[in-house]
């Protein structure tokens, strides 16, 4: 259980760390990280680092189109939360 917690925390540390150097990038108007990687490292565990860096750097909160996204990986991560509560998977 610790190491799962230690690989969350990794996860959205790291998230909120390349999103805020995107914002950065983006002020620099200089190449930017990928939005995939982005939604990858948020689907992997970082949507809590994502939001927060989304929040706190006010980074991609007019985009629609990413916000959409954002929300799909947060209801896919409910879903199989929920169903690895329930043992269903």
């Amino acid at each position: 259980m610790e190491v799962l917690l230690l690989y969350f925390l990794f996860v959205n540390v790291l998230e909120f760390i390349i999103t805020g150097y995107d914002k950065f990038l983006a002020r620099k108007q200089k190449r930017r990280i990928p939005e995939n990687t982005l939604f990858f490292l948020a689907f992997i565990g970082g949507s809590i680092g994502l939001l927060t860096a989304m929040l706190i750097f006010s980074h991609k909160t007019a985009k629609t189109s990413f916000i959409v996204k954002f929300i799909g990986i947060i209801l896919i991560q409910i879903v199989i939360i929920y169903f690895t509560i329930n043992h269903k998977i």
